[in-house]
Parts: C-alpha cells; sequence; structure tokens
C-alpha cells in the first residue's frame, strides 16, 4: 500500500469518528492528539521494557499495544501532514535521502550540500 492511499484510508476513520463524537479537527487538535498518541507510546514501550507497570497484560499483550501505539503515531502523523498539505513522501525525499548509502557512495561518501542531516 502506498502512502497517499493508506492516508486516505485513515482520513476515513478519523473525519468519520470526528463527525459522529462532534470533534473539530483544527491545527491545534491535529498536534494535540499526535502528542497523545506519542505518549500512549511511550507508556506502551515502558511497559513492554520493564520500566513501567504491566497492569497484568501478558508479553504477548504488551507486545501488541506497543505495535497498535506505533500504528496510531504513524496515523496521526498521516493525518497531521494532509492536514496541514505536507507531502512526506517528497519531504522524506529531500530530508533523508540524500543520506542513503548508495548515494553516498556515488558523491564520493558525503551528502549534498544543500541537504540537511536527517535527525
Amino acid at each position: 500500500m502506498d502512502l497517499e492511499r493508506l492516508t486516505d484510508k485513515v482520513e476515513a476513520v478519523s473525519s468519520g469518528y470526528a463527525r459522529a463524537h462532534g470533534i473539530t479537527r483544527d491545527d491545534t487538535w491535529f498536534l494535540l492528539k499526535l502528542q497523545e498518541e506519542v505518549g500512549e507510546l511511550t507508556q506502551a514501550f515502558l511497559m513492554r521494557s520493564g520500566q513501567a507497570r504491566t497492569k497484568g497484560r501478558s508479553p504477548e499483550e504488551l507486545d501488541s499495544g506497543f505495535r497498535a501505539e506505533l500504528a496510531d503515531v504513524l496515523s496521526q502523523v498521516l493525518l497531521m501532514a494532509r492536514h496541514h498539505r505536507v507531502d512526506l513522501e517528497a519531504e522524506v525525499e529531500r530530508k533523508w535521502m540524500p543520506w542513503h548509502p548508495d548515494r553516498l557512495s556515488a558523491h564520493g561518501g558525503s551528502g549534498t550540500a544543500d541537504a540537511a542531516e536527517p535527525a
């Protein structure tokens, strides 16, 4: 599945949920919802890694929860990018791909001069 199709599907779920629950998805909502999901991912990670109480969940449930929270964070990033009209594929290409090993070796081991290093 490509990123645009995935974003379309995530948008359909999110906008339907917002309509059903009277939620206004504005700039602030997209940012805060992403932050909420990152917090839930952090909690799932801490539980899975034994750094927080597991609330009686099995290792399989902890793994499943961690994977689910990663999906939530990705989905919220896709939604926020669409809301702000950011082409994530183009931005990943611009920011990350100049540092791909195949490109670095083609340029003698250094990235392009105008590319910012990835985080």
